[in-house]
């Protein structure tokens, strides 16, 4: 954080020629709501597209209770023009409401110009999942000898076996693994703390790669020893991108032909324990949700594979509809049924 309170950013970087306004939304998010690095960049980025665009229209930021609801839906369509997924739309208009949603907070604006605005309709995209077998045998797979292989199962296996976004997993220090009470402490969106659970094999490749990890660390000349739990090749925090290729290969040598993710062991965890029986609340606590609607994506999958069952099993079931058949096909095929005999 810099001495005027503005948020860490590289010289030109996202953001760095925003108005004085926008850069207090920005250390606002950072300081008080707790939001990573990462994710203020995001927002700065998004804010530094609706200046640019507002700039052609002789409009800024800087003056923002001139901006209309004609600005805003303008600027939807520029992004539709532009082809833009309507994921990246909906973020987008997302950091324009958080921005004056503060402003109205903060008693700097009466109205919102955005009040009322719909998110474009989202297409319906099922997260997607490895089956158990397929699971197994990414958390199975064959790695060099030493530290990085152990640490590249260990962390398969905290990604898949404790449900972790990457970034949590990522930023999971020395000290928030408990292998002795099975649970390690996450920190995880808006800065939240929870407690994750360690499945049997998560807590037997830790204590292995813990043994060993001494090998991969780095003293540097400045400050004590590097505290990340994940270290990468040259002992400092392992990156995003080091975490999906390690992934990737593991999934790669198990012959898994699909691409294969971090969050794809998420979604795996999700869609397993649902699988398994677990209510909903409890994964949506687990996977750290903050809204049940958005761990309620995952049960889609699973009532596909029960009416599946249900279709093959059940003596009354309609042979050959599964679960996104609609009434009518079974409303036809009871029509001609014989009534039974009472």
């Amino acid at each position: 954080m810099s001495s005027t309170g503005a948020p860490r950013k590289a010289p030109g970087g996202p953001g760095a020629a925003l108005p004085e306004v926008c850069q207090g939304f920005l250390a606002y998010l950072e300081i008080e709501r707790g939001y990573s690095l990462a994710t203020v960049r995001a927002y700065a980025a998004d804010l530094d597209q609706f200046e640019e665009f507002l700039s052609r229209r002789a409009r800024s930021l800087k003056d923002y209770e001139s901006i209309s609801r004609e600005d805003a839906t303008a600027f939807l369509a520029e992004l539709h023009r532009l082809r833009l997924k309507k994921s990246s739309m909906a973020r987008k208009l997302s950091s324009l409401r958080s921005l004056f949603t503060y402003l109205l907070k903060n008693q700097l604006l009466q109205k919102s110009p955005l009040t009322g605005l719909r998110n474009p309709r989202q297409e319906q995209r099922q997260p997607r999942a490895l089956n158990v077998d397929q699971a197994v045998a990414v958390m199975e797979g064959q790695v060099p000898p030493g530290a990085q292989g152990l640490r590249d199962l260990a962390l398969a296996e905290v990604l898949y076996g404790s449900g972790l976004r990457v970034s949590e997993a990522l930023s999971l220090s020395v000290d928030d693994v408990r292998t002795d009470r099975g649970f390690v402490r996450v920190r995880g969106k808006g800065n939240k703390e929870r407690l994750a659970p360690l499945s049997e094999a998560a807590k037997e490749r830790l204590v292995e790669y813990l043994r060993v990890r001494h090998e991969m660390v780095l003293v540097p000349e400045a400050g004590g020893e590097e505290q990340a739990l994940f270290l990468g090749a040259r002992g400092g925090p392992l990156t995003r991108r080091e975490a999906q290729r390690i992934i990737a290969r593991l999934a790669t040598g198990a012959g898994i032909g699909q691409d294969v993710h971090p969050h794809t062991l998420r979604h795996s965890f999700a869609t397993h324990l649902l699988q398994a029986g677990a209510d909903l609340r409890s994964v949506q606590e687990m996977l750290g949700h903050s809204r049940l609607s958005t761990t309620e994506r995952y049960t889609h999958l699973d009532l596909r594979r029960i009416m599946e069952i249900y279709d093959k099993a059940h003596p009354h079931a309609d042979r050959g509809h599964g679960p996104d058949a609609g009434a009518e096909g079974g409303a036809k095929k009871s029509a001609g049924r014989k009534p039974e005999s009472k």
